[in-house]
């Protein structure tokens, strides 16, 4: 069923684009206010290039659909109740849908259920193995495919059953060791070498990649903004354990989720308030002055991502040293404004799942001179890294 506030801010984008620039203070007055007359007409200029002459906007799965001649953008629009445009976002580059839709929780589960596959064929091949040698490189090989998972996977965000169930299969391996008395001893060769050095690659990277660091510290550690809980991290740390790594303000971000004492990060249901982060009360992780905030964006459905501002409902704190961001928050529930003072532990608002998030979480960074620094909280020492689980 389409959504009318999204039909609403499709009309009033549609009537902003087609209109004569002159018209546009009347059509888009706090937008006009916001971004400036030179800098707003560059914006829209940027869109014909890649798209055409404009013929309309519609809405989609993926947001506002900007439609022209040569080609689609996808933009994000509020409108007020007279129609006019107060809020307008326009992505730089063309828009292609994409071409088969799979929700990512069909994603997940498939791409778990070929790794559990793969790792029974290498556990099977242990109990088959035709020399001490062969099953010593079987096992390594097994070993390697656990330290992969335990590194990148986060088992930790599945139900606990389903990860014990998973982590068995060591013991399944370990236990073909009987045969080890019945079998020739075989050559010792390459096959065992290459499986000891995937093990040793394996080591070295996850320990490379959890340890990294930037060399670009706090001012003074935060205090984790989260309470009474069981956290854990999904995207922090180095290359390959953070996807925040290409965008340089946001290099050394977390991004956090809840977990129940079973393991699971959802009660039931696919809804934003069947995750357990959601609705978390954030606290301030330092002292400073609010430069930015905002509290009325909509939570995303879980599972998909339609265009908007990318943080969402947010709260920034610049420290006099760097500015501490913290986003994806609950509609409504942001509870300073621009130029307050917070002091640490206050009360800033509750986790959600608005800005440019699948599920909800909180994302939290630091910057300096639009450089992301590493991060440090008090009471919590060693690396901040994916797979990590914070308890406080």
């Amino acid at each position: 069923m389409p959504d009318p506030e999204h039909a609403d801010a499709a009309r009033a984008l549609e009537r902003f684009l087609l209109a004569d620039p002159g018209q546009w203070p009347r059509l888009a007055p706090r937008v006009v206010a916001a971004v400036g007359d030179e800098r707003l007409r560059g914006i829209v200029a940027a869109t014909r290039d890649h798209v055409g002459e404009f013929t309309g906007v519609t809405d989609g799965p993926d947001g506002l659909v900007v439609r022209g001649t040569a080609g689609r953008a996808l933009a994000f629009a509020r409108a007020d109740a007279d129609g006019n445009l107060i809020h307008l976002l326009i992505s730089p580059g063309p828009y292609r849908p994409a071409r088969l839709r799979v929700p990512p929780g069909v994603r997940g589960a498939a791409g778990w259920a070929v790794w559990c596959l793969l790792l029974a064929l290498r556990v099977a091949a242990c109990w088959s193995a035709p020399s001490v040698t062969a099953w010593c490189a079987d096992v390594l090989l097994v070993a390697a495919a656990y330290l992969v998972m335990e590194g990148l996977f986060t088992p930790a965000r599945l139900p606990r059953w389903i990860r014990r169930a998973v982590e068995a299969g060591a013991l399944v391996a370990l236990s073909s060791a009987w045969r080890l008395a019945h079998l020739p001893a075989g050559r010792a060769g390459m096959q065992v070498a290459g499986a000891l050095a995937l093990v040793a690659g394996c080591v070295w990277y996850l320990a490379r990649a959890r340890r990294h660091r930037w060399g670009a510290p706090l001012s003074a550690p935060l205090h984790f903004p989260l309470r009474g809980g069981t956290w854990l991290i999904v995207q922090g740390g180095g290359r390959g354990l953070n996807h925040h790594l290409s965008v340089p303000e946001q290099r050394g971000a977390l991004d956090v989720i809840g977990v129940g004492a079973r393991g699971d990060r959802r009660h039931g249901g696919s809804a934003p308030e069947a995750y357990r982060i959601y609705g978390a009360q954030l606290y301030a992780p330092c002292d400073g002055l609010v430069v930015s905030a905002a509290d009325g964006y909509a939570d995303q459905t879980p599972g998909s991502i339609r265009y908007e501002p990318p943080y969402g409902n947010h709260v920034f704190i610049d420290t006099g040293a760097e500015v501490v961001k913290l986003a994806h928050l609950r509609p409504g529930s942001v509870s300073v404004a621009v130029g307050d003072r917070v002091r640490t532990g206050q009360p800033l608002g509750e986790v959600g799942n608005s800005g440019n998030t699948s599920e909800p979480h909180l994302h939290i960074h630091a910057e300096r001179d639009g450089v992301g620094l590493d991060l440090r909280f008090t009471g919590i020492p060693g690396p901040l890294h994916r797979a990590r689980v914070l308890r406080t």
